[in-house]
């Protein structure tokens, strides 16, 4: 059986049905391609993980993210406009914050995922061992 046999037939055509059924709108996987491109960046998650613990100013964000304040900035334009992160204005300066619980969770669900990889599969998350252990 080749690849063009699938093309013609259905194994399942009730599965098949449901899932179409269930499938987003082409615009909203677009969406959710967007946003998961936008975090295919590691500078703009190390922003967001930052952002785990509290707002922040663009300052502090650029320190933590070992980034320019213009890179970070250049992130947190593209997060706005996404709406994955919001702003909050205090005279001159700009706290940023995730947008919201949504965001949160998917950031601790990434998280989670990548904890439970082989340490093997990731050695620069790995921890030493200890000596004399």
């Amino acid at each position: 059986m080749g690849l063009e046999d699938c093309a013609v037939r259905m194994v399942d055509p009730e599965r098949v049905a449901m899932v179409v059924s269930a499938m987003p709108a082409d615009d909203d996987i677009a969406g959710l391609a967007d946003v998961f491109g936008l975090l295919a960046d590691a500078g703009r998650l190390r922003v967001l993980v930052a952002l785990l613990e509290g707002e922040m100013c663009v300052c502090d964000l650029a320190s933590v993210a070992r980034a320019s304040e213009s890179a970070v900035s250049h992130h947190l334009r593209l997060l706005r406009a996404h709406r994955v992160v919001q702003v909050r204005r205090a005279g001159r300066m700009a706290y940023y914050r995730l947008a919201d619980a949504h965001v949160r969770m998917l950031l601790d669900v990434a998280l989670t995922h990548i904890g439970h990889a082989p340490a093997a599969a990731h050695p620069e998350h790995a921890v030493p061992a200890q000596a004399g252990g």
